[in-house]
């Protein structure tokens, strides 16, 4: 499956949620969701007031995870696959994949205003860890791994221009930030109740548990 390339605004408004998938525009009262709530297309109001079937359920519930991070069907599967393979409850698990994406983590400490942007930057070379040059947008961070924007990265000046536009976000307590030096440390796997609690996991195991 190709990845999409249309309006994401869209995408916010399919599943129902603020994404967070625009950059800059999700933070002001321009939000295309904010402004417009129901599901795009001609017939919109009539498919909010119809009621979805189970399946349909599920499979919102992974469409909306899998575009909130940005990940291909394929990829999602596999880190799905990776969760069941683990210990302990597979829904938590398959979060954690998500989580420790280093382009995520740098969404989640203010490095970027959407997940796309700060991917873009990691593919650009701009992001080190532990000192050491990684441009792997799904690269697997681990407890005690810090984050830090290379010497020479001429961005610089546009990441403490996001830092401040999303200084009025939540901040996640997994993570420490350090903004005078533009550094992000990940301390530990966040707790199933400090992440988003409308995600519904279970819903996703039971897609593909099918």
């Amino acid at each position: 499956m190709a990845r999409y390339t249309g309006s994401v605004c869209r995408i916010c408004r399919r599943e129902g949620d603020q994404l967070f998938l625009k950059g800059a525009r999700c933070f002001t009262e321009k939000c295309a969701f904010k402004r417009r709530a129901t599901v795009p297309g001609q017939h919109g109001t009539e498919q909010m007031r119809k009621k979805p079937t189970g399946y349909e359920v599920q499979l919102r519930a992974k469409q909306k995870v899998r575009k909130t991070y940005g990940v291909l069907e394929r990829q999602f599967r596999k880190y799905y696959e990776a969760a069941n393979r683990k210990g302990g409850n597979t829904g938590t698990n398959l979060l954690h994949e998500l989580e420790t994406r280093l382009d995520n983590v740098a969404f989640r400490l203010g490095f970027g205003l959407s997940r796309a942007q700060t991917r873009m930057w990691v593919t650009q070379g701009h992001f080190e860890i532990n000192g050491r040059k990684c441009n792997i947008p799904s690269y697997q961070l681990r407890p005690g791994d810090v984050i830090t924007i290379r010497e020479s990265s001429k961005i610089k000046n546009q990441i403490k221009d996001a830092l401040e536009i999303t200084s009025s976000r939540e901040s996640s307590a997994w993570l420490e930030l350090d903004r005078e030096n533009l550094k992000g440390k990940f301390l530990a796997l966040p707790e199933r109740a400090q992440l988003d609690p409308k995600i519904q996991e279970h819903l996703i195991i039971e897609f593909y548990s099918r």
